[in-house]
């Protein structure tokens, strides 16, 4: 075999690596969009919303100001 042979040879062989690399990452990335499209929709009904749980802090918040008002106010402190 002569030396170009071997240079094409060798080329074919890092570039069918490359190829099968690029194909199986290209597969990885459509089975994370699919992925993240599910949690994304599945999202909302596992979890609560941001402003729902501000409002429920801010109800926990004011019973936790109205129990401390009444303990300042006591008549035997």
């Amino acid at each position: 075999m002569d030396t170009q042979t071997l240079i094409n040879l060798g080329g074919a062989i890092i570039l069918a690596g490359m190829g099968w690399l690029a194909r199986e990452l290209w597969g990885a990335v459509k089975d994370l969009r699919k992925d993240l499209h599910i949690i994304e929709v599945a999202l909302p009904s596992h979890y609560i919303r941001k402003d729902e749980f501000q409002e429920g802090v801010k109800e926990l918040k004011d019973i936790c100001r109205q129990i401390f008002e009444r303990l300042e106010n006591k008549a035997d402190k």
